[in-house]
């Protein structure tokens, strides 16, 4: 507290030489110059008390560590994959039947032998019956190449219906 008292008492040496200088040189402008200086001791004042309050009262400390903060999940990195597939799929034709429909067509056959028992190149026609037909056109083994390589994708209802069916399953 002394050292901030001392602070201080440095801080008014000027503003005082000043008043004094003022009073002198000036002593119309005496009254605005002390108003000036009240300010001052004021605003003096109250730093003080505000350092004496912060060192009375000093930050509270934690009674326990804090848990660390979770970090947030990341998505997968294969999610990013298929979400650009999926993108590609929809603006082109060549990027749904080398990139999407292979993928579709994988889980396909895997939803379909784990969970009905059904084989798609073994027995495509209880595969088709169990996806459908709009779904069966996307995934069969034997669909054919489009013929306009820079064709359109599939229409985004048209792939959700695919994926109702294949969620079906």
């Amino acid at each position: 507290m002394r050292r901030d008292l001392v602070g201080a008492a440095r801080f008014l040496v000027l503003p005082t030489v000043v008043l004094s200088g003022l009073a002198i040189s000036a002593p119309g402008r005496l009254e605005l110059g002390v108003r000036i200086y009240a300010l001052l001791l004021c605003t003096t004042g109250i730093a003080l008390l505000s350092l004496a309050l912060r060192r009375a009262y000093p930050t509270e400390t934690a009674l326990r560590e804090s848990a660390r903060p979770t970090p947030q999940p990341t998505p997968p990195h294969e999610l990013g994959r298929i979400e650009r597939e999926v993108a590609l799929g929809i603006a082109g034709s060549f990027d749904l039947h080398y990139r999407l429909a292979p993928r579709l067509r994988s889980l396909a056959a895997g939803l379909l032998s784990t969970r009905r028992k059904i084989s798609v190149t073994a027995d495509p026609g209880s595969a088709r019956v169990v996806l459908g037909d709009e779904a069966w056109g996307l995934v069969r083994p034997d669909r054919p190449r489009p013929q306009e390589r820079l064709g359109k994708g599939i229409p985004p209802e048209e792939l959700n219906r695919v994926v109702d069916a294949l969620e079906a399953i």
